[in-house]
């Protein structure tokens, strides 16, 4: 019985290793040429078009126009959280690059998954949210308590301008590395963007790592420890 879409045509096109290492560098939400992304995958710029065609015709990506230039991006959160999914099976079954790079620990520890924090750090952080009951899960479902309210306000997000975007306000994302959640959603997103601002961290070039500084990684720890977490929502 053949019920439901095919997935075959999308499996196919993310199956092909220079599409994937152009996808993968999408993740980063930046926008990139196709020269940019021809080099990343390492094949000529004629036959990174050809790709790219493939990829928007399947409505894996958008494309912007600038001037002579088109900008590709990956076409929605949910082709992101695809590749990230996909990226935890890979890991946990054993499919890892012969030849790692060598960003992978920091990619381990701090990285964007799209536009929110991911890696150890964003694991340590939306765990230390539902032990303060900032979160909770319910239903199947992550919810934003009143505590948590009072909570991302005193960190400087304005949680009613977030949340009434057209977007989920809090959902939980399956870390590839650790294995374990870190946040997603319009908070997962505000999050990221305040501690970017606070200039704890900054998003390296050319790469997905989320670059912490010494002081910033510190203030980090002691914001997300569980109890302090919990005392500072009260």
């Amino acid at each position: 019985m053949k019920d439901g879409p095919n997935i075959a045509r999308v499996a196919a096109l993310i199956g092909d290793h220079a599409r994937a290492e152009m996808l993968t560098a999408l993740l980063a939400d930046r926008a990139l040429t196709a020269t940019e992304l021809a080099g990343i995958a390492g094949v000529t710029k004629q036959t990174a078009s050809a790709h790219l065609a493939k990829l928007l015709d399947a409505g894996l990506i958008a494309v912007e126009h600038q001037g002579r230039h088109r900008y590709c991006r990956l076409a929605d959160r949910d082709v992101a959280q695809l590749l990230e999914s996909l990226m935890g099976v890979a890991f946990r079954t054993g499919a890892v690059r012969l030849r790692s790079s060598p960003r992978e620990p920091a990619l381990r520890k701090a990285r964007i998954c799209y536009d929110h924090l991911a890696g150890e750090l964003g694991v340590l952080a939306y765990e230390a949210l539902l032990d303060g009951q900032v979160l909770k899960a319910k239903d199947g479902e992550l919810q934003l308590t009143d505590t948590g309210s009072r909570w991302f306000a005193s960190f400087g997000i304005d949680v009613a301008a977030t949340v009434s975007k057209r977007r989920a306000a809090c959902r939980p994302c399956l870390d590839w590395g650790e294995r374990r959640h870190h946040l997603a959603g319009a908070l997962g997103t505000a999050l990221l963007e305040r501690i970017c601002a606070l200039g704890w961290a900054r998003r390296a070039r050319e790469s997905r790592v989320i670059a912490f500084t010494p002081p910033g990684e510190r203030a980090f720890r002691v914001l997300f420890e569980a109890p302090r977490v919990a005392a500072s929502a009260r």
